[in-house]
């Protein structure tokens, strides 16, 4: 099975009809044999279905898309799963998991949150499982590498040892674009001062992590309201999208006869952390 994502600098490209590369992944056996980035060549909209189905794809991952392309990849006998955010290897990794859910995300679907602005709930906890994509804060970084690709690996620990991420497990560096905000803050700040071949020891506080737990970014909604829903199951991450059509990962904490509770927070916030940073190139 061939499995491709909208590919920006390691997350989901958020705009299926825009993207400049996807991300393929072959997969056996439910696990990722072999990855590659491919280019769409300018070809927009519909017409990447063709694309895709030209490289055997069957299943595309991607964030928003629009009716007709959803017609085209329908017709090419490409299953599609709207609404992924974050980096692309934990998004498929959930996909496998059965852990992904297609919110159908486009710009005619804003009835998910109605009557319920979610933006807050995204702000500074839009990422997929690991620090990279997961910024969102005002750059006041700086520094020699701001603004260039970086690539770096990175082991991430909390206060008793315990590993919650590695890049080196992955054994592929993540790629991102310092001080642009694609990273928490005190990984950016950490990069932005490192030569080429250096390791770094930081320790984040949650304010330079993935910020407090946010109270207001747990809500409840009536499961009429919000079609799928009746098929969740505590503890599931499922995405969601607010009234833009943007969409943000939750996760199921509660669920009762006619109504069902989501968090918003990421499951790292309030929480410290420790990475260990190589930097393996600056582009």
């Amino acid at each position: 099975m061939k499995i491709a994502v909208t590919y920006d600098n390691g997350n989901v490209f958020q705009h299926f009809g825009k993207t400049e590369n996807f991300k393929v992944y072959e997969v056996e056996d439910d696990k990722v044999v072999s990855s590659e980035v491919i280019g769409s060549n300018g070809t927009g909209h519909g017409a990447l279905a063709g694309l895709l189905a030209e490289q055997g794809i069957n299943v595309l991952i991607c964030g928003g898309i629009g009716g007709g392309a959803q017609a085209a990849l329908t017709e090419a006998g490409i299953e599609m799963v709207a609404g992924a955010q974050g980096n692309t290897d934990d998004v498929v990794k959930a996909y496998l998991k059965g852990e992904l859910v297609s919110t159908g995300a486009n710009c005619d679907h804003h009835h998910h949150e109605e009557g319920h602005s979610c933006g807050s709930h995204e702000e500074g906890h839009s990422c997929g499982g690991s620090c990279g994509g997961c910024g969102g804060h005002k750059s006041d970084i700086t520094g020699p590498n701001v603004g260039k690709t970086c690539r770096t690996h990175y082991k991430g620990t909390f206060n008793d040892g315990t590993q919650f991420d590695s890049s080196y497990d992955r054994g592929e560096p993540l790629e991102f674009i310092c001080g642009a905000g694609q990273m928490i803050k005190g990984f950016d700040a950490a990069v932005a001062n490192m030569e080429i071949g250096e390791i770094k020891e930081v320790h984040l506080m949650p304010e330079e992590a993935y910020g407090q737990a946010n109270p207001d970014a747990i809500f409840t909604l009536e499961i009429a309201q919000l079609p799928g829903s009746e098929n969740l199951e505590v503890g599931q991450q499922v995405y969601l999208s607010n009234q833009y059509g943007q969409p943000f990962p939750v996760k199921v904490t509660a669920k009762e006869e006619t109504t069902i509770t989501f968090d918003a927070n990421h499951e790292m916030a309030g929480k410290e952390l420790n990475f260990t940073i190589e930097l393996v190139e600056v582009k």
